[in-house]
């Protein structure tokens, strides 16, 4: 885990970069220099209009980065694989526009879209599934600051994808392009980009899964970042594996979830541990902690954790009437260990992008691409989620979010796959005339 890997200073000899400074005088040059050279080559249509709204953007994130980040500009993991997905997708689809004809200037302003509504619609996506845990009981400002501290982490894979959908057909439709040959085209891409940012979410600490005594396991530390030993302790940010464990009663040796109306049941208590020796059982339902009853999950997570913190024995009330003391335990300086599920999900993403890319030359019908992307993806996220932990389940189904979104996605690919059956054969953008030829076996002219 590499959570943040450096940090940028504001200022470099006394001279501004960032807020009002050098940063934001080579950007308003930048900006009206891009623009007039548009506004010369196509006038003030509605494709330069599109790319306002993102110069504004960029502007407005170099003024308020030193309010934002008031010990400088941190460069982390997770931001930083981001940035290698997006630019390896784009890449990616260039050079396959440019094979079919396609002008590439076209994918350069879909991937804005695509890349704005997507983390868009990954992170409300992320704030709405985690508001109780994570925003909730905070005041206004450290509400929205916590919300736009994207480079934290906290991005869900398929609010990401939904956004990106958006932007995706929004574009589509205002350029009126083909809209299954253009999701064809950024298949492959986006199974990329997930590869990436799974490798980002590893580097997080983010989309971890359950202990495992596998020889593979990963552990991660007690702190997000190394900058974090230099904070007081109640400022300190811990590693999202590391403060989950902790918060669940897993340094003790048991672990809690929400079971229908009770917020703490034990679903798993360790051999030899300190909860098995005080008598602890699956099964139990925890109603108070240390004097405090429990009437929320996220009370019985924060009684745990301080009690951890301060190493504190932990007196349990059941709701069968017993009361347990689980002995006190030390610290330790990483987690428990865990199955490498960002790892998991980086190698299935990756081998999806290869099977696409290659399959892309031998697709009979437009729309094949993204249907095999919409087929493989959510079966095999499906699978990944019985081993990862950070999930609850929800609508009472015993699933999480993201395998009941599994499903209806695949019920989307099956009726996206009965479409195309019933449509004839053709493509819109074929690839080039030497390329094809090899690909079919023929000798090119």
């Amino acid at each position: 885990m590499c959570s943040e890997l450096f940090r940028i200073p504001y200022t470099w000899g006394g001279v501004p970069i960032f807020g009002i400074g050098v940063l934001l005088a080579i950007w308003a040059i930048a900006s009206a220099i891009t623009l007039i050279g548009l506004v010369g080559r196509q006038g003030l249509n509605s494709e330069t209009l599109s790319s306002l709204p993102v110069v504004l953007l960029l502007g407005a994130a170099i003024v308020l980065l030193p309010r934002v980040f008031p010990d400088g500009l941190p460069i982390r993991g997770y931001g930083l694989m981001l940035l290698i997905g997006i630019t390896s997708g784009v890449g990616m689809a260039v050079h396959r526009a440019r094979q079919g004809g396609l002008d590439s200037e076209v994918i350069i302003s879909l991937a804005i879209w695509m890349v704005v509504s997507g983390i868009i619609g990954a992170r409300l996506f992320y704030v709405i599934e985690y508001w109780h845990e994570n925003f909730a009981g905070r005041n206004l400002r450290d509400t929205i600051l916590e919300i736009i501290n994207i480079p934290e982490g906290g991005l869900v894979i398929f609010g990401g994808f939904i956004g990106a959908m958006i932007g995706f057909t929004t574009f589509v439709r205002k350029q009126h392009l083909p809209l299954l040959a253009m999701a064809d085209l950024i298949a492959p891409s986006m199974a990329i980009g997930l590869a990436c940012g799974r490798i980002g979410c590893l580097l997080n600490g983010c989309c971890y899964g359950g202990q495992t005594d596998l020889p593979w396991h990963v552990t991660f530390p007690k702190l997000s970042s190394r900058y974090e030993a230099d904070k007081a302790s109640d400022g300190q940010r811990f590693s999202p594996p590391y403060a989950d464990q902790a918060s669940r009663g897993e340094m003790h040796g048991f672990r809690i979830d929400e079971q229908g109306a009770e917020p703490a049941v034990v679903t798993r208590v360790d051999v030899d541990s300190p909860a098995a020796a005080a008598g602890l059982q699956i099964g139990d339902a925890i109603t108070a902690i240390n004097g405090t009853t429990i009437d929320s999950t996220r009370t019985a997570k924060g009684l745990l954790f301080e009690a951890f913190l301060a190493r504190q024995p932990l007196k349990l009330v059941l709701r069968s009437g017993k009361t347990l003391e689980v002995a006190a335990v030390e610290p330790p300086p990483r987690s428990r260990p865990v199955h490498p599920a960002q790892l998991y999900s980086a190698i299935d993403a990756g081998l999806l992008g290869w099977l696409l890319w290659s399959y892309f030359p031998f697709r009979r019908r437009d729309g094949e691409l993204i249907a095999l992307l919409l087929t493989i993806h959510p079966v095999t996220r499906f699978l990944l989620e019985i081993i990862r932990t950070d999930e609850p389940a929800v609508f009472g189904t015993g699933l999480s979010i993201s395998q009941n979104i599994s499903v209806a996605l695949l019920a989307c690919a099956l009726a996206l796959w009965w479409y195309l059956s019933r449509q004839p054969r053709g493509i819109a953008w074929p690839l080039s005339g030497r390329l094809a030829a090899t690909r079919s076996g023929a000798r090119p002219l």
